[in-house]
């Protein structure tokens, strides 16, 4: 009777973990969907929001907008950190997800600066905060959640699932993003065209919210409420518990993250505008190499992910600041020869250094914190380095070129970034093969 009843639970068993796979991975792709749609078609945000004058400033306002609503995230990796490890990561990621679809689906209804005057670009900035308090949950409740259903040998792969759904999302944003210049007039796209990836985050939000609701905590989170209540514990503050006894994980994962927002933004979304406006490339041409580098860059996270299953998490997140040292000065160097191929082969060399701490971050960081402040460590110090360093990486990259008129600029600041990373990964611990208890 056992033996015959084995083969249902196992088969139970895998169909949960595949529905947990699929809702992290649509409600992920949602958020950066949003996110990659708004930095491709900043320069028409830039028009439709901020009055005319010098480009370089219009398109630095557009990219304070961006920079801003990071700011929102350390506060809501505050938040929902707590909350995901009070009250489940599931009640955390269903609550993030509303916020998430409201916010962009209104920022698609928002009128032009021609219409309503400096209230545009305002709303657009509230509604952006709004946005980025929403997805300080989405990223670290998803990978939290799949790390705990995951098996330990496989982990690294489940885990990469996360950042491959984010490029997934900013491959749609790039791809519509190409298909709307390409078939619209600029006009058309200044008066609806950019607003249409917005307003496509309300029927994608029902449904992963519907998909959501299916779905229970891991049991390793349950276990640990189960245990604390048989044994009559009080559970203590998380957010306590990780500035007294976890603060050095806390530190190191801020540093290795650090890495992972600069080079996630500055490879995937600034790029395409630096060859764009600064390389004077084709914004067609650009868009199209954009979408060939996020094609290849999806396949490469999950290669990334197994690698780390074998040799390790902290070998592959060092060689990825090795990485960055040595050839983002010469990619930047390489961009300016103008040289489509090149400028391609570039892209796609910088994409695959970058796979190698994206691919792996999600697991490294799942790992290093224990269950009762997982999901804060996480939150917290991967989106502290995304409010300090990610957020700000078109806007700083914009402003020093701007200041010094070096274009060269943007690949000495990856450089100083890369080995502050570096240093904190040697204090690094190996936690791979680390039972998730």
């Amino acid at each position: 009777m056992t033996n015959n009843n084995q083969p249902e639970k196992l088969e139970t068993d895998d169909v949960i973990v595949r529905r947990a796979l699929t809702c992290s991975f649509l409600g992920n792709f949602a958020e950066w969907l949003d996110y990659g749609s708004y930095a491709y078609l900043a320069t028409v945000i830039a028009v439709v929001f901020f009055p005319e004058g010098d480009p370089a400033v219009t398109l630095m306002s557009t990219y304070a907008v961006f920079a801003l609503s990071f700011v929102a995230r350390p506060i809501g990796a505050f938040v929902w950190g707590y909350l995901g490890d009070k009250k489940g990561r599931k009640w955390s990621l269903t609550v993030s997800i509303l916020l998430m679809t409201a916010a962009t689906s209104a920022i698609g209804l928002i009128p032009s600066f021609n219409a309503i005057g400096y209230a545009a670009p305002i709303l657009l900035l509230l509604l952006r905060l709004l946005q980025g308090f929403s997805a300080s949950a989405e990223y670290a409740g998803a990978a939290v959640f799949i790390a705990e259903y995951a098996p330990k040998n496989k982990r690294g792969l489940y885990c990469s699932l996360v950042p491959a759904s984010t490029a997934t999302g900013l491959l749609v944003g790039s791809f519509l993003a190409t298909v709307l210049n390409a078939t619209l007039s600029a006009e058309m796209m200044q008066s609806f065209g950019w607003r249409i990836p917005f307003l496509l985050a309300f029927p994608l939000g029902v449904v992963v919210l519907r998909m959501w609701l299916k779905l229970e905590d891991s049991e390793i989170y349950r276990n640990m409420v189960k245990n604390l209540n048989e044994t009559g514990q009080k559970r203590k503050s998380p957010l306590r518990l990780l500035f007294t006894k976890y603060w050095r994980q806390t530190l190191i994962s801020f540093g290795v993250s650090s890495l992972n927002a600069v080079g996630f933004y500055m490879v995937l979304t600034y790029l395409p505008v630096y060859v764009e406006t600064v390389v004077k490339l084709n914004k067609v041409t650009a868009d199209l190499i954009t979408n060939a580098t996020l094609v290849l860059y999806i396949s490469m996270i999950f290669f990334a992910g197994k690698l780390s299953d074998h040799f390790g998490r902290k070998k592959l997140l060092i060689s990825a600041c090795l990485g960055f040292i040595v050839l983002i000065i010469p990619g930047y160097m390489l961009l300016n020869t103008k040289i489509v191929v090149v400028i391609l082969i570039v892209e796609l060399v910088l994409a695959f250094v970058l796979t190698l701490n994206d691919g792996t971050l999600s697991s490294f960081l799942s790992e290093t914190f224990p269950t009762e402040v997982r999901y804060s460590g996480f939150a917290v110090s991967f989106n502290l380095a995304n409010a300090i360093f990610g957020g700000t990486v078109g806007l700083v990259s914009t402003f020093i070129i701007k200041a010094t008129g070096n274009p060269l600029s943007p690949a000495f600041y990856m450089v100083g970034v890369s080995f502050f990373a570096l240093v904190c990964m040697v204090f690094a611990k190996e936690y791979k093969d680390k039972e998730l208890r």
